[in-house]
């Protein structure tokens, strides 16, 4: 109950907060109107959320096999939130159970940054529906058992917040929600250690005002203001939206940009130890509020970075960038060396946390190996980046690959890459080419990505429209909103498949393919419970076109070339059951693999 969780967390939510603000002579004042929030966000929970609240399963539902996830924006896939509660049926024979709206609150009618720059965290955007249909669709979900997942954008607002209008007509308590300076040396003597998130954008991390003749901090876009943590008021304020957001019936928070959320002159600014700190508060929140709520992160980072935010009192779930970079490298290079001993030295989570792992998103690939992984293999940690972007935009001689660049540095050189998973498989360009031989290439590419994924621990999590095997929808270049956003071309309507002008039958074909195993893939990680928890070890490559791992008795090999490989497993047992196909294996010898083949071989005991 909400007194007997006040009573085991508030001492930890304390300590949180007094590393935070504790030198201010308002410190236990704020304490006092925290827990009105708090008891007030608890009382109003809705009866399923408190019975859900009150339950303590054996084992977490992220850590279960049964557990599939799939993220979609509600319009592209539905129309709106109405619509999304009749494709519940969809979702269910797929066999998805967690599923992640993008933003869905309002936001600039214009540019918004694909909603990520909110403008109100209580009102649905008009489009999509209002909040009780939200409402609706989360208990819609509940009955069904499917899991809601929704972003917390709390590292910024856009600039048509209430907060950042007050802010712009000079009231003070707003204003000092952001980061709003007048002097230009100051703003100079920030930027000087911060990196450049959005340069085609602006230079620089802040935007001029001309209007007020000031500077305000926007870490990404120029309409999106970053709030000022150091104020205790913006703390309070975002608990209070943090909690409204829960009480919609929402499992998951997806904390976005989370690493950007303090501020320190000198420093980069990004996963500063105080980052930590405010999460962790926020979670503290959640324990006595919505104890059943559970924390996402989202850290585009250094993998030693990304690590740090998955933690008990934390983030237990965290996106899994390396795992989904490493996919699209090894890919390319069909080596997978780099892959091996990244996941070997990085895929350990505390206990009771899970990784979300995928292979594409709404967003960009950004190449988020460590250049000291890479060094250990002789591997130049620039280069190959510079190499990845020229083969996933083309440009390199033999590349499959059909993807758009974003956010290319002029000075740097550095790059981003967009595109879906079919398009960037090579079903794009075999498509247009007519090529048998690579469309057959292409699909079993994007068979072999999924079965490694959902033999991976953690929750597996499918981009909706890849699951079909779309393709690159490329008319986001005549929208002056999207024209400069090449995200936009991976983000397809769910009725707009059919991408290039060729024989419908022959791209239906391979997207049915594709379609067909997915679901394979999915019935049998269901029916495997060694699947499900955290345990996995790594095989040492011996073949470095195959990427092997171990799951209890379970082993998981991969081909990841076009050419044929083998792989010897270590099993107590004779032979193994091949839980894809239920074919037998010797396990005595070398086992010859197919292009992109995959088996998750179970060792046969026999007693």
């Amino acid at each position: 109950m909400y007194g007997e969780r006040l009573e085991q967390n508030m001492a930890e939510l304390t300590a949180r907060l007094y590393e935070l603000y504790g030198t201010r002579w308002d410190f236990y004042k704020m304490l006092s109107r925290l827990e009105a929030i708090m008891r007030k966000a608890s009382g109003e929970r809705p009866a399923y959320l408190r019975t859900q609240d009150e339950e303590a399963p054996a084992r977490p539902w992220y850590l279960n096999q049964e557990t599939v996830g799939m993220m979609l924006y509600v319009d592209l896939f539905a129309g709106n939130l109405r619509g999304l509660a009749g494709k519940i049926p969809y979702l269910q024979g797929l066999g998805v159970n967690y599923v992640h709206l993008m933003p869905l609150f309002d936001c600039p009618s214009g540019e918004n940054d694909g909603g990520y720059a909110i403008s109100s965290y209580r009102h649905v955007q008009p489009r999509l529906g209002t909040t009780e249909d939200l409402r609706f669709v989360a208990e819609e979900f509940h009955k069904n058992g499917i899991r809601l997942v929704l972003d917390f954008v709390f590292n910024h607002t856009s600039n048509e917040h209430e907060w950042a209008r007050k802010a712009l007509a000079g009231n003070k308590k707003y204003k000092d929600f952001y980061y709003i300076y007048k002097d230009k040396e100051e703003v100079d003597g920030w930027n000087a250690t911060l990196r450049e998130i959005f340069p085609t954008v602006r230079r620089g991390s802040f935007t001029y005002l001309p209007k007020k003749r000031e500077w305000v901090w926007t870490t990404f876009n120029s309409f999106q203001w970053d709030l000022n943590y150091s104020n205790p008021e913006v703390f309070l304020a975002m608990c209070e939206e943090m909690l409204f957001i829960a009480n919609l019936g929402v499992d998951v928070l997806r904390l976005d940009a989370l690493a950007f959320v303090w501020k320190e002159k000198g420093t980069v600014c990004e996963s500063l130890p105080k980052a930590h700190t405010v999460i962790q508060a926020f979670q503290y929140v959640a324990r006595i509020a919505c104890p059943s709520l559970q924390f996402k992160s989202e850290a585009i980072v250094h993998p030693d970075q990304v690590i740090q935010y998955i933690r008990r009192d934390e983030c237990r779930l965290s996106y899994n960038p390396l795992q989904m970079a490493l996919f699209w490298s090894t890919v390319a290079t069909r080596d997978t060396r780099l892959l091996t001993l990244s996941l070997k030295k990085r895929q350990s989570v505390p206990e009771g946390c899970a990784w979300v792992n995928y292979i594409r998103c709404h967003d960009d690939i950004g190449w988020t190996f460590s250049d000291d992984d890479a060094a250990c293999l002789g591997i130049d940690g620039y280069q190959h980046r510079q190499f990845l972007n020229r083969f996933f935009t083309g440009r390199f001689a033999g590349s499959f690959a059909a993807g758009e660049p974003f956010q290319l540095n002029p000075t740097t050189g550095d790059c981003r890459i967009c595109g879906t998973m079919a398009s960037l498989a090579g079903l794009e360009q075999a498509e247009k080419t007519g090529n048998e031989e690579w469309r057959f290439m292409a699909v079993e590419r994007m068979k072999m990505m999924y079965a490694v994924l959902f033999a991976l621990p953690g929750i597996p999590l499918l981009y909706a429209g890849d699951e079909k095997a779309v393709l690159n929808d490329y008319s986001y270049r005549d929208d002056p909103l999207k024209k400069e956003d090449s995200r936009w071309v991976h983000r397809v309507a769910d009725d707009n498949h059919m991408s290039l002008r060729q024989e419908p039958q022959t791209q239906y074909a391979s997207q049915k393919e594709v379609a067909d195993r997915l679901r394979e893939i999915i019935a049998a990680r269901k029916k495997e419970p060694l699947l499900g928890g955290q345990d996995v070890s790594f095989y040492d490559t011996q073949d470095s076109h195959v990427f092997a791992f171990r799951r209890g008795t379970v082993h998981v090999v991969a081909n990841f070339s076009e050419q044929q490989a083998s792989f010897t497993i270590d099993a107590w047992s004779k032979d193994s059951t091949d839980l894809l196909t239920g074919k037998l294996f010797d396990n005595q010898g070398p086992q010859l693999l197919d292009s992109y083949e995959v088996r998750w071989l179970k060792e046969n005991i026999r007693t």
